[in-house]
């Protein structure tokens, strides 16, 4: 529905002003007056460029979904009605466009569908795993207490994210930045070099001949060069959303020298915290596992959980299946046990997650401490070596004067 602006006084005179949304400007001024306010202005509100523009458009993020959790869980317990806290949750919502989309769910619940259809309509924003657990909370009448779990969940899940971004993000700035540099090298300063070179006469060292060949390559051919790392990188995005490119490229990341064992570690801390939230709030094991695996992240983990699936609903125990796979290791698949044995896998998996959780930290702080000597030795024998080959004639001229 359209947003209309309006203007208008209190019978104590007071000006106000608002905005309401409604599908027309008398159902505007109707609700004004019901509301005992005398009309002065009703417009519609202007569209705003991002209307006509969608990249103009503000992205939703992770944090804003996060807010709205916690804010509609208080919101809720303190008894409030739905209706009005989406209306207040719209309100206060700073990021236009989800503005913009709490008003639908609004809309959608005033026309008498649920919470839960609503929010199916926006699978980008609210996921699997986000609607089957308001439909639980619906059904058991503990929404404030599902939400709260919501963004519990989310919040720890966002930590670990950034935690797991920030060490991959070291190593490829140290890349970049040594890419750079060589390039700069070669365009730039050895050209200055060769000239001078070719004016004092005689061979050149092995070293100095092969990087003055290398920079008059890059010089002719930097625009192919360019065009081949484009290429390479668009042909691996292509191949990596292919069924057969995914599995290859999954399971040679878990197969990583350094980050194959934090990653497994991460997907065990992904898949016990959410499994366990699923649980707590009422929702059954096979279609927690379900949901579960489409949130790994990883085609190998997701395989190895509808694996597990598959086996637990031709009755055998969440743990067999699990140490089959290879991936969970023996004390995850052995506390699982335990968990299934005493009628409490929802409370064990929360403390699989708690402790993956600080073996993350320890991972990443053992990762970044073993990486910084080796990328600072891998930038300072690319450029030290090229530095002292392009000086290598000019020692043997010292040599030869002295």
């Amino acid at each position: 529905m359209p947003i209309f602006i309006w203007e208008g006084t209190t019978k104590k005179n007071e000006v106000k002003k608002g905005e309401i949304e409604a599908t027309n400007e008398n159902a505007v001024r109707g609700l004004l007056r019901r509301q005992g306010f005398k009309i002065i202005d009703v417009r519609k509100k202007p569209k705003d460029l991002e209307e006509y523009l969608p990249f103009l458009k503000a992205k939703i993020k992770e944090k804003n979904v996060v807010v709205f959790c916690r804010v509609f869980s208080t919101m809720i317990n303190a008894g409030l009605p739905l209706i009005q806290c989406l209306d207040l949750l719209a309100q206060q919502e700073q990021n236009k466009n989800f503005a913009k989309i709490i008003r639908s769910i609004k809309e959608d619940i005033e026309g008498g569908t649920s919470l839960t259809i609503a929010l199916k309509k926006y699978p980008k924003i609210f996921d699997d795993l986000f609607v089957n657990l308001i439909a639980a909370g619906e059904a058991g009448g503990i929404l404030d207490v599902i939400l709260e779990r919501l963004s519990a969940y989310m919040e720890k899940a966002m930590k670990l994210k950034a935690r797991v971004k920030g060490a991959m993000t070291y190593p490829i700035a140290v890349l970049v930045i040594s890419l750079s540099v060589v390039a700069l090298l070669l365009l730039k300063v050895i050209p200055v070099f060769k000239t001078m070179f070719e004016g004092m006469g005689g061979q050149l060292p092995g070293p100095t001949a092969f990087l003055i060949a290398a920079s008059q390559f890059t010089q002719h051919y930097f625009l192919y060069i360019v065009a081949i790392f484009v290429i390479i990188f668009i042909a691996f995005k292509r191949f990596y959303k292919t069924d057969k490119g995914r599995l290859i490229v999954d399971s040679l990341v878990l197969k990583a020298p350094i980050f194959g064992d934090l990653l497994k570690k991460v997907a065990v801390a992904k898949f016990s915290r959410t499994l366990s939230t699923m649980m707590s709030s009422g929702v059954p094991i096979l279609e927690g596992l379900a949901i579960v695996s489409k949130t790994s992240g990883n085609v190998v983990v997701e395989n190895a959980l509808l694996k597990t699936r598959q086996s637990i609903s031709e009755g055998r125990s969440i743990a067999e299946p699990l140490e089959e796979t290879g991936i969970f290791p023996p004390m995850v698949v052995q506390m699982i046990s335990v968990g299934e044995a005493t009628g409490a896998l929802d409370s064990m998996l929360n403390k699989i997650a708690i402790f993956y959780d600080d073996e993350i930290d320890v991972a990443v702080d053992s990762m970044t401490a073993l990486l910084e000597p080796v990328m600072m030795v891998f930038l300072g024998g690319i450029v030290g070596g090229m530095i002292i080959a392009m000086y290598l004639p000019i020692f043997k001229l010292a040599s030869v004067v002295g």
